[in-house]
This record gives C-alpha cells, structure tokens and sequence, in this order.
C-alpha cells in the first residue's frame, strides 16, 4: 500500500462511519417518527378531536420532530448544534415577521376551532361575507355566498370583525315592510294581512307572524311584516310573504303610496307634478 493511503485510510475509515451512523441515524428516526406522529393521530380520532386540529397537531408534531432530527444528525458530524439552534431561531423570527399576516390567520384558525362560532354547513354573515361555511382551514375558510360564489376569507379577517351564525338557534324573523298609502286605515290592513300571511308554509308555530305598526312617514302607515322560520326555509318565507303583501293589499284596491308633497302639488293643480 502507498504510504499516502495507509495515512488516508483512518480519516476515510471514520468519515465511512460518521456517513454510516448518520444514515442509520435518519432512517430510524425516520421510521420512529413515522411511528409518533401515527400514535398522536390515532390518539386525536379516539378522543374526538376536531378533524382540523387534529390536522393542526399531527402537522406541528412531525414538523417538531423532523427538525430534533436533523439537529441530531448534525451533531454526529460534529457541527455545533447550538449555533444551528441560534440560526434557526433567528430564521423563524425573520420568517415570523414576514409572514405576520399567515401567523394570524393560523391563530385565528385555531380560533375558530377551538371556539366553534360555526361549523362547516352553517348559514354566516362572517369577515364581511354572506354565505354558507364549505370548510374551515388552517389560514381561510371557505364560503358559498347567495350567488353561488367560491368565496375565501383569511381566518384573521373573519377572527377580528363580527361574526353571525344564523343556523345556531331554531327560527330566525323575516323582516319585511309593508308601505300604506294616506287614508288606508292601518288597523283594517292589519286584519286583512294576518289570515293570509298565517297560511304561508314553513312558518313555526311559535312566535307566530308578527303584523304592527312600525312607523308613521310621509307616503302614509308603514307597517312590519315578520313571520319566523328556520333558516333553511328563509328565502321561501321570504319570498312567499312579499308576495302575499302585494296581492293582498292589491287585492283590497289600496293606492299605490306616494309622498304627501306629491299628492298636495297634484291637487293644487301642478299637473308636471
């Protein structure tokens, strides 16, 4: 053997084993990671947990693990951890600060979990949108709006504005108006709206509809119309009410209502009026 091999053969001998071990090392950890992170799954679905946390914390223990691996590695070929630990920590306070924005919207996500103002199937008025919850994730959630619209809105937007859940409770009101014209004797309208509005369906025994005066303006009586529901019947009981409004009160020969200014020009003979 030359002489320059058997000088170079210990430091190779040993570079062997360090490549070796830290090989060893990965495929182990690798493997009992695998393991963990299976046994927390596992161990998340026989408690119940929220499926997104759940997916919260098995994506947060692997990540946890897979990097105590890598700084073991690193430790076998001598490379100061510490440093690298230093390093790290100083990336994820930049990265931190750069993405301030998706930090929130996590932490609001985990919000939402954990608080569950809604779920995935509710009828919401939230971060400004109206619709139906399609799935809540980790930085958005995702919202059906009336139109049919694929709508998503950052978990932190939602977190920091008011949010409504119509499907919590078991009725909601369905709040309309009904104009009268100057002359129409609000009592006598009343009486004419209550039969009809009661045969409208998929109204709930209690309350029943509710018919008063709201307000005096200048065209005339304006009256409240609100019978209640369940939120999957709104826009049924909705529609069905406004139409029974029309018909009905149509049907009575009330006038059209106009403003007071209106009708006083058009008697004083201002036929442009």
């Amino acid at each position: 053997m030359p002489e320059w091999f058997n000088a170079v053969l210990p430091e190779l001998i040993s570079v062997v084993k360090l490549i070796a071990g830290a090989l060893i090392a990965f495929v182990v950890g690798r493997w009992v990671i695998g393991k963990l992170v299976r046994w927390t799954q596992l161990a998340l679905e026989k408690r119940e947990f929220d499926a997104t946390l759940a997916r919260y914390l098995v994506s947060l223990t692997s990540i946890v693990l897979n990097v105590f691996l890598i700084i073991g590695i690193l430790s076998i070929f001598g490379i100061e951890t510490t440093s690298f630990a230093a390093l790290i920590a100083a990336m994820g306070l930049a990265i931190g600060a750069a993405w301030s924005g998706m930090l929130s919207n996590f932490a609001a996500g985990v919000f939402l979990i954990l608080f569950k103002p809604f779920k995935v199937g509710d009828f919401v008025n939230a971060g400004g949108t109206t619709g139906t919850v399609k799935e809540i994730g980790m930085f958005a959630t995702t919202i059906a709006t009336l139109e049919n619209v694929f709508t998503v809105i950052g978990n932190g937007k939602i977190a920091g504005d008011t949010i409504q859940n119509f499907s919590t409770y078991e009725f909601r009101a369905v709040d309309l108006r009904a104009q009268l014209a100057h002359g129409v004797a609000p009592k006598e309208a009343i009486e004419l709206l209550r039969p009809q509005v009661a045969k409208i369906p998929n109204q709930v025994a209690e309350p029943a509809a509710t018919i008063d005066i709201l307000e005096f303006n200048e065209r005339g009586t304006l009256l409240v119309v609100r019978p209640f529901c369940h939120n999957d019947h709104y826009w049924q009981v909705y529609f069905d009410t406004n139409r029974t409004i029309a018909e009905t009160l149509a049907g009575a020969g009330y006038p059209v209502p106009s403003s007071f200014q209106t009708e006083y020009e058009y008697h004083m003979g201002d036929g442009s009026k």
